[in-house]
């Protein structure tokens, strides 16, 4: 279940297929039980606010995340209902200028920024050349089985 939060005026319409990706994600990467996940669209404002305070960044970023798990263990456990993972944030002022640089549709940028936190709140991580590489054919892997591409 994503639960959405949108302080941009910006109409986002690809949440089906956002949806539709975490089931992908969360199906291959083994998650059988059900979880949620909170999805936030935010403008650079507010997300250099928070790089700031969270990642001592004092610039807008992309994407942010902040997982609930730390390797097998839960930082909250759900009483009942679906576990909550995390947080994914989504600057979609930069996902705008990010799809005019690579010439894609916002849609694609969308679904890659969001697949990118979604492996982050998952303990995927590109700290080196080995995770990175790992981290995007992943990525790679999950928009093309949704036939977005470039």
């Amino acid at each position: 279940m994503l639960i959405v939060a949108n302080e941009q005026n910006q109409e986002i319409n690809c949440l089906p297929k956002l949806e539709k990706l975490a089931e992908i994600i969360l199906n291959s990467e083994g998650e059988t039980h059900e979880l949620e996940i909170s999805l936030s669209f935010v403008d650079n404002q507010s997300m250099q606010l928070l790089n700031k305070e969270y990642r001592g960044m004092d610039s807008p970023t992309d994407v942010l995340s902040f997982a609930l798990r730390e390797g097998d263990e839960q930082l909250i456990s759900p009483t009942e209902g679906p576990e909550l993972i995390g947080d994914i944030i989504i600057s979609v002022e930069r996902a705008i200028s990010q799809a005019a640089e690579y010439d894609h549709s916002l849609e694609r940028e969308l679904c890659f920024l969001f697949t990118h936190g979604l492996l982050h709140l998952l303990g995927y991580d590109h700290l080196n050349s080995h995770e990175e590489a790992i981290m995007l054919a992943k990525q790679e892997l999950y928009l093309q089985q949704l036939q977005i591409s470039r």
